[in-house]
């Protein structure tokens, strides 16, 4: 795609950077000529043309500088800037989990506060992890307070009374001694944690245990544990363990992931390329061998095993979770290395060993399920595993003491400098060696291996309420937003993207005649052409006069062929000029009405009927007389790298756009006649659009018609709860003060069916409640 450029016929200076003359007569416009007590933060991204795709790394350098500004040496970004960033209110960055610009665009009507507040948007590259990925692999961020089911970094732990009545454990279970039936999840539980269940939506094709036996107090336990290697798919398992009630190993095998590993998290799981380069075991073999090896009445034990059987695709009727077998107040959890060395005196996750043994974790979970049978509920409440845990943290802190006594600047600036190196940058470890403590409030939580483990006894709502609350108190936040486990499967999201696509290609093709037998179809494809760039143009003899069916490459060609040669003489004859008829385009008005008035497109134009043989230089010229033209967009072929027939045009002010729009119209240059209309898709959904456009049949298969109608009843909920996330960060944002930078993540993801790319929406909030330019 080509490069935008300014006005003035040199390539753009780097995003963000502008010439010393216009950088200073923005700058005092902005601040109006305030004193420097009341300048405000500013921020400046010019994100046009192919400079709107942003990588993680580019957007860990905008996060950092926000928040630590140029007192701790971090830079600028080098793709945006941020003018005034001492005067900044706070950063909140809200992430919704699992999204992509596919859920953007697909309910692109339900996110009105989305589109119409946040100006500046770029596409994210897809991360299978992102929230682990954003505090940086493996970090050391320990939750210190939480409310239900929320992970939070902000506050003081502080112990919880010595009164066993009180004690979590004592209010889950009661005091007497029970069998290991009381402890069992019900299926209500098992729903709620997210395991696989018979039934349930993004479980098709998973395997059955078929251990359906009643269970009893003396039915056997067995152990269970995984680890898992980030693949093209997503987590998939490459080493699975099962230990019986002895705790003698019987299974503790390697396997092979389905699709292409991208990060072996070695450090973590252990494993390394070398040893799967001979491992033939697949997936099914381990779930063959399970099925034969568990009785059928066996219980599963492990440390969220949700995630175990979920990389594992079976299904178990019966399970006990140490995770949530250990009560904690408000839904929090102990992370199965602490409860291993409190309660059974065992070191479990030695540093010094490379990665986890899941045949050790999965026998101390066993161990640790045993022990609470055994001992009964009072027995384990008098451990105080909350007060061990306060213990352990203040422990850490004294270590600290003797640091405290150096210079602030100094000490933070070495503590900095010896930071343990990490694949990509941790800034909220460079926060709390500041003294800043950032807030992370979510449904997902970190653990010890870097990965998101879910916790999800919080609702969106109930993270709304908590975040209006502790968001004004903390001065760096991150809000984490989820979906449920049936609107992120594979299946449903390779369904969805069918959808678009399919709507895309819909709203990008026109039918147009009749025309006369004979007609002259070079004469109309040049009339077509001028509308913008054709992907195909078909004649179509099947009706009683012919007819032409043609596909366009970006939206603006298609509305500027309906509204400017619908009853137009062409070749001969009168024609009408429409778009397909179907369901998808019922409300296609509505949508291209919505996209002319978001704030994105405030101020771009559309140009078409342009030359393939004119240059950028020709273009600067021709439009050069044009009033506060600020950038010129000529795209390129994402295959060919030629240029479109087509460029944008972006103006200072809305008016000069307009005023435009009534000039170009008619104009000819090197003897083309130009068409122009306000634009849809000129930044990052241009480059989206072409990308979708040209996907279809290539991620994943074709997705059947069948399976397509059958996702209507789970979309329409899906609708619903879009609109919903929404107003809660609509909600959100209102009650942020001035001057704060706030920026919305659609992460993106990895799937079978592809990746999706992500999207990016930020701002600084105004007086209005606007994102500022």
């Amino acid at each position: 795609m080509a490069k935008a450029v300014c006005l003035n016929g040199h390539k753009r200076p780097a995003a963000g950077r502008e010439d010393a003359p216009a950088a200073r007569k923005r700058r005092k416009e902005a601040e109006g000529g305030r004193g420097p007590a009341e300048k405000s933060p500013r921020l400046s991204a010019a994100l046009f043309g192919e400079d709107c795709e942003i990588t993680r790394d580019q957007l860990y350098e905008l996060l950092k500088y926000a928040a630590l500004g140029k007192c701790h040496n971090a830079a600028q970004p080098s793709w945006c800037r941020i003018y005034h960033q001492s005067h900044l209110a706070g950063v909140v960055v809200i992430v919704l989990h699992e999204m992509s610009q596919l859920h953007f665009y697909k309910f692109y009507l339900q996110f009105k506060h989305l589109r119409k507040v946040f100006r500046h948007r770029f596409t994210l590259t897809p991360s299978a992890n992102f929230l682990a990925s954003l505090c940086g692999e493996g970090a050391n961020l320990k939750p210190q307070n939480t409310a239900q089911g929320l992970t939070s970094t902000s506050s003081e732990c502080i112990p919880k009374s010595s009164d066993l009545q009180c004690d979590p454990i004592i209010l889950k279970y009661g005091e007497k001694k029970q069998g290991l039936t009381s402890y069992i999840l019900t299926l209500e539980e098992q729903k709620k944690n997210y395991y696989p269940m018979k039934g349930s939506p993004g479980c098709q094709g998973y395997v059955h245990t078929e251990c359906d036996q009643q269970r009893t107090d003396s039915s056997p336990l067995f152990g269970l544990d995984c680890e898992m290697c980030l693949t093209a798919k997503g987590n998939e398992v490459t080493r699975v363990s099962l230990v019986d009630a002895q705790g003698q190993c019987l299974l503790n095998e390697l396997v092979k992931p389905e699709t292409t590993v991208v990060n072996y998290r070695t450090r973590f799981s252990g494993i390394t390329k070398k040893m799967l380069l001979p491992v033939k075991t697949r997936l099914p073999d381990i779930q063959t061998r399970l099925k034969k090896m568990l009785p059928p009445d066996a219980v599963l034990v492990g440390h969220s095993l949700n995630a175990d059987l979920q990389a594992l695709e079976m299904i178990h009727p019966s399970v006990i979770d140490t995770s949530l077998l250990f009560a904690r107040n408000e839904g929090r959890r102990f992370k199965l290395k602490f409860l291993a060395r409190a309660v059974l005196g065992k070191e479990i996750q030695c540093e010094e060993k490379l990665g986890h043994d899941p045949a050790e974790d999965a026998r101390a979970a066993l161990e640790l399920a045993q022990f609470f049978i055994e001992q009964g509920p009072a027995k384990v409440a008098e451990l105080n595993l909350e007060m061990l845990l306060t213990t352990e943290k203040l422990a850490e802190g004294s270590q600290n003491k003797a640091a405290a006594l150096q210079p602030q600047g100094c000490r933070v600036q070495k503590q900095l400098n010896e930071l343990p190196h990490l694949s990509k940058p941790c800034f909220l470890e460079c926060l709390q060696v500041t003294g800043q403590k950032p807030l992370l409030l979510g449904r997902q939580e970190l653990d010890s291996s870097g990965l998101c483990q879910s916790n999800l006894s919080a609702s969106n709502k109930q993270i709304l309420q908590r975040a209006l609350e502790d968001v004004p108190l903390s001065t760096f936040s991150i809000i984490q937003f989820s979906l449920g486990p049936e609107y992120v499967t594979s299946p449903f999201l390779a369904g969805l993207g069918e959808k678009v696509r399919s709507k895309l290609t819909d709203m990008l093709t026109i039918y147009a005649g009749p025309f006369e037998e004979g007609f002259c179809l070079k004469s109309v494809k040049k009339e077509f052409g001028r509308c913008g760039p054709m992907r195909s143009l078909t004649v179509i003899t099947e009706t009683y006069q012919p007819y032409v069916c043609i596909q366009y490459e970006v939206l603006e060609a298609a509305q500027l062929a309906v509204e400017s040669l619908d009853g137009a003489e062409v070749a001969g004859s009168c024609i009408k000029v429409q778009r397909p008829v179907t369901a998808a385009v019922l409300d296609c008005d509505v949508l291209i009405k919505e996209l002319e008035l978001d704030v994105e497109n405030e101020g771009v134009i559309y140009v078409a009927g342009l030359k393939k043989s004119v240059t950028e230089m020709d273009l600067q010229e021709e439009f050069s007389q044009l009033k506060d033209l600020e950038t010129l967009f000529l795209p390129k072929d994402l295959q060919s790298g030629k240029h479109r027939n087509c460029c944008f045009l972006k103006f200072q002010k809305s008016e000069s756009a307009l005023d435009a729009l009534e000039v170009i119209n008619g104009w000819t240059v090197k003897g083309s006649k130009l068409r122009s209309r306000n634009a849809l898709a000129s930044g990052h959904l241009w480059r989206w659009i072409w990308q979708m456009n040209h996907s279809s049949g290539k991620q994943g298969g074709n997705i059947s018609h069948e399976k397509i109608e059958q996702l209507s009843d789970t979309e329409q909920d899906l609708r619903k709860k879009m609109k919903k996330l929404d107003q809660h960060i609509k909600k959100l944002y209102r009650s942020l003060q001035n001057n704060t930078l706030c920026v919305v993540l659609f992460p993106g993801m990895n799937s079978t069916h592809g990746s999706q790319s992500g999207l990016g929406l930020m701002g600084i909030k105004d007086d209005g409640g606007r994102s500022a330019c």
